[in-house]
């Protein structure tokens, strides 16, 4: 009875469907190799070294949260419309999918975008620049609040800080 109940209870997991995204969200509708795309690009963002990257933090997650209860309707339109033509230009480039690729083609990719971001040419895919924005900037902000990143590389203290009880003083100056 036991092995039924139990087998009952782990079944949903392993049926679970490879089109479905991991992360439930409200408003947006996102599939699991738009779910994959965006991990890859946060990890392409900040990307593990002896640190742990962003997709070992689950970045992408905060990203898609972020994104859904945080940005306006047309926003979050704005965003998956830069997601498709995100994943078109780079397929058209590399004749992969940015999930395919290597990482040193996605760094390549994601380089020439960052670039065109911050010149004039943002103004040739809004969409694309919008999304690669909102993207970069929710990764960057997940990262720095991440509980790793406030434990482990800036040990963050509630003001007004320490109480320090020994402090040596020096004698005072003779009147």
């Amino acid at each position: 009875m036991a092995l039924i109940l139990g087998s009952v209870a782990v079944l949903p997991s392993c049926l679970n469907d490879k089109g479905k995204p991991v992360v439930q969200l409200n408003k947006l509708k996102i599939d699991a190799e738009q779910e994959t795309l965006v991990n890859n690009l946060v990890e392409t963002i900040l990307p593990k070294t002896d640190t742990p990257g962003a997709a070992e933090l689950g970045i992408n997650l905060f990203v898609f949260k972020m994104i859904d209860d945080c940005y306006s309707e047309e926003a979050r339109k704005d965003f998956m419309t830069g997601l498709a033509d995100f994943a078109a230009d780079f397929r058209k480039q590399n004749n992969e999918t940015f999930n395919e690729c290597t990482a040193k083609e996605r760094t390549a990719f994601v380089s020439i975008i960052d670039e065109q971001s911050k010149s004039d040419k943002a103004d040739d895919n809004q969409k694309m620049m919008a999304f690669y924005k909102m993207v970069k900037d929710q990764t960057v902000f997940g990262y720095t609040t991440s509980k790793y990143f406030m434990t482990k590389q800036v040990v963050y203290e509630l003001v007004p800080g320490r109480y320090k009880a020994y402090f040596p003083v020096k004698e005072a100056a003779a009147v």
